[in-house]
């Protein structure tokens, strides 16, 4: 009698994520995961990846990041890449920029912040020749504060029992939590120029210097120790290697493909609902905008901690007024980053934590072309604007319509532009593109028009913040600016990975080729010519 056949090994069926937003989280998250053999698919609304962190052309030639225009602390990301099988120096060009930029005192001088110490003591001496001896002793604090937060940042932070976590004890003498990043520089630098040059980059979170937690002061720490750079072709090119490859390791993008909303039986998540159909997944990763489409996303009965009056009643950061302006010719006497600081720069936070459009603003000025010929046709040059402003819902307040707004601050600006040299930059624009809060909040989904997500301040953040794995619910995990560790693209990337072992732990998934620590060097990155 023959011996019957075996019948052949089923295979187990492989896990599904379905990722709603193609940010930078969500395509951490989609890298990570599909390098553990996830069957990774993610939802797009827009015809790009990228979200804020994209890369615009015009027809003319013209290149301008949406958002962000530069790359901080490239470890992070550097680690992700090599954790699955790639390097970032292989995908990307990065070139460090330096001076990192030029900080313009209105009504005052002007210095070049620069990463080498001896040159940046004499900077600081320009303003205040007893702070020069401050900024060693600066760096060296925030170094070992760094140190000391680290932990807290690579790990998930779900409940308030974390705060006794021995490892956070440990740290607290050194955070000062109930400072701020002006009080904390006061201990370093007794002029309010100096420390302003340490404190403006506040403004990556939406927040104050005279408000901001002290653990902030690390944001221009990080800038002197590990430097500022710019990726070849605008920082939207690194969403685009993460997206390809993710989809190299087998992750399925899908662009123009709007989610309507997440499925659920019971408080588990079974899916998603697109196109009008369901699309069953095993666990669902939310990289959109928090405060944007949370309320559409997740019915508010399973939302308890952060229901509808919750979510409106949270605080916001700023938004932000943008100039993409295409330009016949160059100004390379302007720097790569100019930072303009107005004379009455406390003034001017006062007005925007209050609503109001500010009359005599700060702003920022990208000018990559002098290091970059990819971002504007030959003899051009594309200039980026960014000036601070309220978001709309602090704004609507008080009646203001962006509609007719636009004209009366857009000129304005421009007269601002002037006093760092461009009196003749309007005969010279051959393209503009302007973005409001309301352009914000409509056409790009961001919540409130409050570029930068949530605020920063004590009470939302670590486990007051949205969890990377979201309370009440099963199987729904947060990526992204709106959650924990919170915004800035370092930041962003280090949550991706919080909530990728969350995930994977949850769903008993294999380490795969996810080895990487975060104490592990980064590779070599190019330095620019």
């Amino acid at each position: 009698m023959n011996a019957p056949i075996a019948a052949p090994a089923l295979k187990a069926p492989r896990t599904r994520v379905a990722i709603i937003g193609a940010g930078p989280g969500g395509l951490a998250t989609a890298m990570l995961l599909a390098a553990r053999g996830v069957q990774v698919t993610v939802y797009e609304k827009d015809k790009v990846v990228g979200g804020r962190t994209r890369t615009m052309t015009t027809p003319e030639g013209y290149r301008f990041d949406l958002g962000p225009t530069f790359f901080l602390y490239p470890r992070v990301i550097a680690e992700i890449f090599e954790s699955v099988g790639t390097r970032l120096e292989e995908e990307v060009t990065l070139r460090r920029v330096d001076p990192l930029y030029r900080l313009f005192f209105e009504d005052a001088s002007s210095i070049d912040a620069s990463a080498d110490p001896a040159r940046m003591e004499a900077e600081i001496a320009k303003l205040c020749p007893e702070d020069a001896r401050g900024f060693r002793p600066f760096i060296a604090e925030n170094r070992a504060k760094l140190d000391a937060f680290r932990p807290v940042l690579e790990k998930p932070f779900q409940s308030v029992f974390r705060f006794l976590h021995p490892e956070l004890l440990r740290s607290l003498p050194l955070l000062r939590p109930h400072s701020t990043v002006d009080k904390d520089l006061a201990r370093h630098f007794s002029h309010p120029l100096v420390r302003l040059a340490f404190s403006f980059q506040t403004k990556y979170l939406g927040m104050s210097p005279f408000r901001c937690p002290s653990l902030f002061t690390i944001l221009s720490f990080l800038e002197y120790e590990h430097g500022i750079w710019h990726i070849e072709g605008g920082v939207g090119t690194i969403s685009e290697a993460m997206a390809r490859v993710a989809q190299q390791l087998g992750a399925e993008i899908r662009l123009e493909t709007p989610v309507e909303r997440i499925a659920f039986a019971g408080r588990k998540a079974t899916g998603l609902q697109v196109g009008g159909r369901h699309v069953p997944a095993d666990a669902v990763v939310m990289n959109a905008d928090f405060a944007h489409a949370m309320p559409g996303l997740v019915p508010e009965g399973l939302r308890p901690r952060w229901d509808d009056r919750k979510i409106e009643t949270a605080r916001y950061s700023c938004s932000t007024f943008m100039l993409y302006l295409g330009i016949e010719g160059s100004y390379p006497e302007l720097a790569h980053h100019t930072v303009m600081l107005s004379k009455g720069y406390e003034r001017n936070i006062r007005q925007l934590e209050a609503g109001i459009v500010p009359d005599e603003p700060s702003l920022y000025l990208h000018n990559p072309s002098i290091l970059d010929p990819t971002m504007a046709p030959p003899g051009h040059s594309a200039l980026y604007l960014l000036v601070p402003v309220p978001n709309m819902r602090d704004s609507l307040a008080r009646g203001v319509d962006w509609a007719r707004e636009t004209p009366r601050f857009r000129s304005l600006v421009m007269q601002r532009l002037a006093l760092l040299g461009l009196g003749d930059l309007e005969s010279r624009i051959r393209h503009e593109r302007v973005v409001t809060p309301r352009e914000w909040r409509d056409s790009y989904a961001v919540g409130h028009g409050a570029t930068f997500n949530l605020s920063h301040d004590l009470r939302q953040m670590l486990c007051f913040r949205p969890g990377n794995r979201f309370e009440g619910v099963d199987g729904v995990y947060l990526v992204g600016g709106g959650t924990h560790p919170g915004s800035g693209l370092p930041v962003i990337y280090e949550g991706a990975r919080i909530t990728t072992g969350l995930l994977a732990k949850d769903l008993g998934l294999q380490p795969g080729r996810v080895q990487a620590p975060i104490g592990g060097m980064a590779p070599a990155l190019q330095p620019a010519r």
